[in-house]
C-alpha cells in the first residue's frame, strides 16, 4: 500500500472505495466488436453496470450487419438502458464521408462517435472496454468521483498481473520508455503530464460532458495518448486525476500481425508525436530510437527486479526482443487524422445516433 503522489492528482485504493457518485448522471461508453458478443468479460461488465444503474449505457459496435440481431438481442437480456451504436453501418460510413471524415476507421472513431452521443444523454461520460475479465461495480464511481468533484478528466491505472507474468507490455515497454528518453531530451511540462500517469494506456477514463465535446480522437489505436494531449490543453494538471481501479485481468495480443501489439505499438508513436507536435515539440528522429532503446533496456532490468522480488515469471530475452521490434515504430509521424472535436463539426450526435438506429432497426424489425 502507498499513497505517493505525482503531478496529477493520484487516488489510491487504501479502504477498497466505492466512493459516492452521481451515476445517475453518467452515460457509460462500451465499445465492442463482434467478438465480445456474449463473451465472459463481457457479460460480467454489462451485469454489473446494471448494479450501476447509470443514466445511459452507449455501445458503440463495429460488427457486421448479420451479428447486429444478436446483439441488439443480447444487450436487451440486461437490465439496463442500452443504446446500440452501430457505428461499421454504411449509413454511418456515408453520413462521416458526406462531411470530409471518411478516412479510416476502428476503436478511436467508434468511441468518438459514442462520446458525442454520451455527452448528449447525461453530465458526466465514463469509457471503459468490455474485456476486463475482473471488472467491478467500483470502478465507475471511482473514475466518476473526482470529475464530479473537483477534476475534468480522470483516468484509471491499474496493475496487469496475471499467469504468474508482467502484462501491460505496450504501456511498459513502449510507450513509458518513449516518453522518458524524449522528457530527457526535451524540458516541456505536456512530457511531465504524459508521465505523470501510470497507466497512460489504460482504456478506462471519465470526463464532463463538456470536456467530450472538445476532445480530438485517432481512428483507431492510440485513442488513449491523443485523447491526452486535449485533455493536458483543456484540463491540465489541475482538472486531471488517475484513480486506482485495483488488478486487471484483460485479452492479450500477440506482438506481431495485423492487430497485434507491434501494429499497435505504431499507431500509438504515431498518436504520440502528433500530440508533441500540438505543443510545438520537435523530436530528433536519428537519434531518438537509440535512445528509446537504451532507457527501455534500462527498464527491462528494472522490471526483471521487480518480478524477481514478487516470485514471478520473467522472460528478459523475449521482452528486449519486443523493445527491438517497437523501436521500428518511433519514427516520423504520417499524417495527422484524428477527428475533430464535436464543437467544431457541422452535423450532432444526435444525427447519428438516428442514423445508426434506423440502420440497425432495419435488421431486427
Amino acid at each position: 500500500m502507498e499513497y505517493v503522489q505525482e503531478r496529477v492528482a493520484t487516488l489510491h485504493d487504501l479502504t477498497d472505495p466505492t466512493p459516492d457518485a452521481p451515476t445517475d448522471r453518467a452515460a457509460v461508453v462500451v465499445p465492442m466488436t463482434e467478438r465480445e458478443y456474449a463473451g465472459l468479460a463481457a457479460e460480467r461488465v454489462l451485469t454489473a453496470l446494471a448494479e450501476v444503474d447509470p443514466a445511459a449505457v452507449v455501445v458503440p459496435l463495429r460488427a457486421p450487419p448479420e451479428r447486429v440481431p444478436d446483439f441488439h438481442e443480447w444487450l436487451g437480456s440486461f437490465d439496463l438502458d442500452v443504446e446500440l451504436l452501430w457505428c461499421s453501418a454504411d449509413r454511418v460510413t456515408e453520413l462521416l464521408a458526406n462531411h470530409g471524415l471518411d478516412n479510416g476507421f476502428g476503436k478511436g472513431r467508434d468511441v468518438w462517435l459514442a462520446l458525442g452521443v454520451a455527452a448528449e444523454r447525461a453530465e458526466y461520460v465514463v469509457v471503459h472496454d468490455a474485456d476486463a475479465k475482473t471488472y467491478s461495480e467500483r470502478h465507475v464511481p471511482r473514475l466518476l468521483g473526482p470529475v464530479a468533484g473537483e477534476f475534468e478528466f480522470s483516468k484509471g491505472y491499474y496493475a496487469r498481473v496475471e499467469n504468474n507474468q508482467l502484462y501491460g507490455r505496450l504501456f511498459r515497454l513502449f510507450f513509458t520508455p518513449l516518453v522518458r528518453a524524449l522528457d530527457d531530451a526535451h524540458a516541456h511540462p505536456f512530457l511531465d503530464y504524459l508521465d505523470a500517469f501510470r497507466y497512460a494506456l489504460a482504456g478506462e477514463f471519465a470526463m464532463t460532458a463538456d470536456l467530450a465535446r472538445k476532445v480530438r480522437a485517432q481512428r483507431a489505436f492510440g485513442l488513449e495518448v491523443g485523447m491526452l494531449s486535449d485533455a493536458y490543453e483543456h484540463a491540465g494538471f489541475g482538472g486531471t486525476a488517475q484513480v486506482d481501479l485495483g488488478k486487471h485481468e484483460h485479452d492479450h495480443r500477440s506482438v506481431s500481425g495485423p492487430t497485434g501489439l507491434s501494429d499497435m505499438a505504431d499507431q500509438v508513436g504515431q498518436a504520440l508525436f502528433n500530440a508533441l507536435d500540438d505543443h510545438g515539440l520537435e523530436p530528433d528522429f536519428e537519434t531518438l530510437p537509440g535512445r528509446y532503446r537504451e532507457t527501455a533496456d534500462a527498464l527491462v532490468r528494472q522490471y526483471a527486479a521487480d518480478a524477481r522480488f514478487n516470485g514471478l515469471d520473467y522472460d528478459v530475452a523475449g521482452e528486449r526482443e519486443q523493445v527491438a521490434a517497437y523501436a521500428d515504430s518511433v519514427k516520423a509521424p504520417r499524417t495527422d487524422t484524428r477527428l475533430p472535436a464535436w464543437d467544431d463539426v457541422a452535423f450532432t450526435p444526435g444525427d447519428v445516433a438516428a442514423t445508426a438506429r434506423d440502420a440497425s432497426d432495419e435488421l431486427v424489425e
